[in-house]
């Protein structure tokens, strides 16, 4: 079967995978762009599988004021490398992670950092389990996830802080 340039540069576009891997996917799809998108959707999530256990030393505090200025948050994200750090990917997710933050009044970056003892629903108050609010159809973790696989490191949140004028 015979794949277009425009075709994978198109699907490339859409997903932010290298050529090979789109040209790759579309010939597995055997030209279906959809089926295709799943394939380098599933692809990613192997690899970010894989850099989870690394370590992340590097990375970027990011600020985020809503307008009026009366609420905000700053969050650090981290990553393997300061190259990757000053990707325009890498201060994307961070600055869409600071909004999320703000948004959406997490507790807790992860279940694990729940207490036994809390009465809370977790989807609510981790950040990571939260549907993500420029996309409610995948998780923040989901989200994270596609941006590993772009750059091709691993990526945590460190911590996060919120504020809201007046909160105590």
């Amino acid at each position: 079967m015979k794949i277009t340039t425009d075709r994978i540069k198109e699907l490339r576009e859409e997903c932010g995978a290298g050529i090979m891997e789109c040209r790759n996917a579309l010939l597995e799809a055997e030209g279906d762009k959809e089926k295709a998108l799943q394939i380098l959707k599933q692809r990613s999530l192997v690899k970010a599988e894989k850099k989870r256990k690394r370590s992340t030393s590097q990375g970027l505090i990011e600020a985020y004021i809503h307008s009026g200025g009366r609420i905000g948050a700053m969050v650090e994200v981290n990553c393997e490398t300061d190259f990757v750090a000053r990707t325009d990917e890498f201060k994307e997710l961070a600055h869409h992670l600071a909004m999320q933050v703000t948004a959406m009044t997490p507790q807790f970056i992860s279940p694990e950092e729940v207490p036994e003892e809390a009465d809370i629903e977790a989807e609510e108050a981790c950040l990571l389990l939260q549907p993500y609010i420029k996309n409610p159809s995948m998780t923040v973790q989901n989200f994270i996830d596609e941006t590993i696989a772009k750059v091709g490191e691993n990526i945590k949140v460190g911590k996060f802080t919120r504020f809201e004028l007046g909160e105590q």
